[in-house]
């Protein structure tokens, strides 16, 4: 018995190795983009076309910089839009979501199912963009706010069954006893459900955040007014001038570092999303792991 446990514990040790291997290659491959998008962002133009992406660049050269910064009042004022918009976005979003889920969860609620229903069906189906865009600039008359930028995205139906499922299989005797103690539903959802929904909450915040800083959808929709456009929005607007210039490179005779712009935009606009997951990483696993747990 002795000698099987040790065999035993020898190849438990030999697994997780080669696990721990496995995912530090899986780690280094996904590292590895992230390293030539910077570094080619750092390349002179002209290296980049004639030995393509490398690691270390082979011309140093900080010119998609300058050319992306020529303007910095437009890239600042859309790093803002984005940020005010993110920040705000996500945690109203992430405080109806969770609020809503916590009324999903409660097996006493009537509408429970009827409810529930409503929100699975609008993962399936939507209204279509026409309907859509009426609401929002006629009924709702958010165009050109930067509501119409935070609206879109204020519930997520799977993240709200996301948080339900981990609502559900929190213990309820903490409740029956908040409520004996003469607690309302707003006290034990702030003072109970919150402190013990940290890891689902702080992942669903990741997400939204994400979908926040990466939209550029409402703004080709919605926003007219230049000073409203977020970063994607006008990273992409400035990309496509780039391409233009460097179309017509050989009749004004001044080329533009249209590949390192391209990646210049990139670093850009990754920088806050590294960020962000920093902050929320050691909650990340946990939430989805404890999220996916079965509740009734």
């Amino acid at each position: 018995m002795a000698r099987a446990a040790v065999d035993y514990r020898a190849r438990t040790r030999t697994m997780h190795r080669l696990i721990l291997i496995f995912i530090g290659i899986v780690c280094i491959l996904w590292v590895i983009p992230l390293l030539l998008i910077g570094s080619g962002s750092l390349t002179e133009e002209s290296a980049l076309i004639n030995t393509g992406y490398q690691l270390i660049p082979p011309k140093f050269s900080v010119e998609a910089y300058q050319w992306l910064w020529n303007d910095p009042t437009r890239l600042i004022n859309s790093y803002g839009v984005s940020l005010v918009v993110t920040v705000v976005g996500t945690t109203l979003s992430v405080l109806i979501m969770a609020m809503l889920a916590y009324v999903l969860s409660r097996r006493n609620f009537k509408l429970r199912g009827a409810l529930t229903f409503f929100v699975f069906f609008t993962m399936l189906f939507n209204g279509g963009l026409v309907p859509y865009y009426i609401n929002m600039s006629r009924v709702l008359q958010v165009k050109n706010t930067l509501w119409a930028l935070i609206l879109p995205y204020l519930v997520v139906p799977f993240y709200v069954l996301l948080l339900r499922t981990y609502f559900s299989a929190l213990p309820r005797d903490l409740f029956d006893a908040a409520r004996v103690d003469g607690a309302g539903e707003f006290r034990i959802f702030f003072r109970i459900v919150v402190p013990l929904s940290t890891p689902a909450l702080a992942t669903v915040g990741l997400f939204s955040m994400l979908t926040y800083w990466n939209d550029m959808y409402q703004a080709l929709l919605f926003i007219e007014d230049a000073r409203l456009h977020p970063l994607q929005y006008t990273l992409y607007k400035l990309l496509v001038n780039t391409q233009i210039l460097n179309d017509m490179a050989v009749q004004t005779g001044q080329p533009v570092p249209h590949l390192s712009v391209t990646m210049a935009m990139a670093v850009t606009a990754i920088v806050p999303v590294i960020v962000g997951f920093l902050f929320v990483q050691r909650y990340f696993v946990r939430g989805i792991t404890l999220g996916s747990i079965k509740g009734d």
